[in-house]
């Protein structure tokens, strides 16, 4: 469960991002700039950031207020599931980032796998669409969706990049410490359970 004043200062933040997309009236631009400095308040009073820290951050986010989409590849090998070690903390996570504008979900996974892992792969499968909020991740200030894509490996050999240091196939019973912002142990549980059983429908929520 996330805490409170991090929904807050996100739902504040959404409508004055969304307020200044459209409004007209300068008495409503001014309303929605005094929402988003109250929403970069909370920000600031429960993170640690300076107050005007965070209001340059709620700044960069500009047009109709959505939640981001975060693409993730499942690789399976052998009864093993593919896992890149992220550079930035050390961890272990499925390849996946961002989707970019003018990708569609499984061109940006297949994207993301090749450019994290080395690997080639064909999306075959939507898995899940899960809402971070509500599978265990920690806080963040960003709303996202998640979208697992099963993927057939095709080619390719493991390779490092500017994100990862490493590229393994790891066994259920043997995963090493994930980078749970990114991927929970119950996640990967769960798609292992989806490759034992290839006939289920895709996660949602």
């Amino acid at each position: 469960m996330e805490p409170r004043w991090l929904e807050w200062s996100r739902e504040l933040q959404a409508v004055a991002q969304t307020g200044l997309t459209y409004a007209q009236d300068p008495f409503d631009i001014e309303r929605y700039k005094q929402i988003r400095e109250i929403s970069a308040q909370i920000l600031a009073q429960h993170s640690g950031l300076e107050p005007d820290v965070a209001l340059e951050i709620l700044k960069t986010e500009t047009g109709h207020a959505t939640p981001k989409v975060d693409v993730r590849g499942v690789v399976f090998r052998d009864s093993q599931i593919l896992l890149v070690r992220e550079r930035l903390d050390g961890l272990w996570t499925l390849p996946g980032g961002w989707a970019d504008v003018n990708e569609s979900a499984s061109e940006a996974t297949v994207r993301e796998v090749r450019e994290e892992s080395g690997y080639e792969t064909r999306a075959v499968k939507l898995l899940a669409v899960w809402d971070r909020r509500k599978h265990g991740h920690p806080p963040s200030r960003h709303h996202a969706y998640k979208l697992f894509f099963l993927c057939d490996l095709i080619g390719g050999t493991p390779a490092t990049s500017i994100e990862t240091t490493d590229a393994a196939f790891f066994p259920e019973d043997s995963l090493p410490e994930l980078s749970v912002g990114r991927v929970t142990y119950a996640q990967i549980a769960r798609l292992f359970e989806h490759q034992r059983n290839p006939d289920w429908p895709a996660d949602f929520d």
